[in-house]
């Protein structure tokens, strides 16, 4: 019986549809059980034999692809491919697809859940309030204010309607520009040193490339105001992480609200002790309704490639 190596943590957790149709079709599961992301000597192992794999953010470069003696299909649990080799899959006639839109909103939902927490410092809050602290803790306004969204795909697309109703002013950037789109939805194009410049808040939705790797480094902190508050529920890859350790400890920015690193968990332990970063562990869709339609549209698109 043919495998599928299955290695997101939140597959199939809340509705086991997916794991039926896989059996249904024939298939045997092998299932991360790690409880963490899986190193690239683990995916080695594990890929050895199977004919599909749904991939979250392990490693699949060449050397874990070319493994795979027997693999025909890819699937991405989500959208990101950076931590796949993808010239190398089509070399291998190995066919590729992801799962666009699925979790659009529940990305969206959190990215704007990081600005109102950093802006309103609801975690530093939180902490004090457990401590029987009932001091009062001054924030910042998001209503009114300027949000810059790099990357104006449907994420980026979803924060610019939730910034709507906070009546903030909304400057984007992408590659593929979407004029009719910008028109009707108030939104004004600008480069990203713009707005690094102008605005108050900037959330990151670009993909990993060589075009955006560190696109948001000491130079672009530079830029920033003082009262700036950024926002990465992307790659971690876009940030140089460095710099924005220099940035938050110096104040240089006012604060930050991560879910993405280079490295997860992060190996700066820096990172940990900063009170103007609000942390999170790659878990922006990771909601019930973005797991489930992720889930079942990543066997789709398998079970087809196929």
């Amino acid at each position: 019986m043919e495998q599928i190596l299955i290695t997101p943590r939140s597959f199939g957790k809340t509705d086991p549809t997916p794991f039926t149709l896989i059996r249904e079709a024939g298939y045997e599961i092998l299932e991360n059980k790690t409880g963490g992301i899986l190193s690239k000597e683990q995916m080695i192992e594990a890929i050895a034999s199977v004919a599909g794999v749904i991939i979250g953010v392990d490693p699949l470069d060449r050397e874990v692809i070319s493994a795979g003696k027997s693999l025909r299909a890819i699937a991405k649990y989500g959208v990101g491919t950076d931590n796949i080799d993808v010239p190398y899959a089509k070399e291998c006639s190995i066919k590729l697809s992801t799962t666009a839109g699925a979790n659009s909103n529940a990305v969206a939902d959190y990215a704007f859940t990081l600005m109102l927490a950093c802006a309103r410092r609801v975690c530093e809050i939180n902490a004090r309030c457990h401590q029987g602290d009932w001091g009062k803790v001054i924030g910042t306004d998001l209503y009114g204010k300027t949000l810059g969204i790099l990357g104006l795909g449907a994420i980026g697309k979803g924060v610019a309607k939730r910034a709507q109703g906070f009546d903030m002013n909304i400057l984007a950037y992408d590659v593929f520009w979407d004029e009719a789109y910008a028109q009707a939805h108030g939104i004004r194009q600008a480069d990203p040193n713009t707005i690094f410049s102008c605005c108050d808040f900037i959330s990151l939705h670009l993909p990993l490339n060589n075009d955006t790797l560190g696109i948001v480094n000491a130079d672009a902190f530079r830029r920033m105001k003082r009262t700036a508050i950024l926002i990465n529920t992307a790659r971690g890859g876009l940030i140089d992480e460095s710099a924005l350790i220099q940035a938050l400890s110096t104040q240089q920015i006012l604060a930050a609200g991560i879910d993405v690193f280079e490295k997860e968990p992060p190996e700066n332990t820096v990172l940990y002790s900063l009170p103007n970063l609000v942390m999170g562990s790659h878990c922006a869709a990771s909601t019930v309704g973005a797991s489930e339609a992720m889930s079942l549209l990543a066997v789709q698109n398998l079970l087809s490639d196929l």
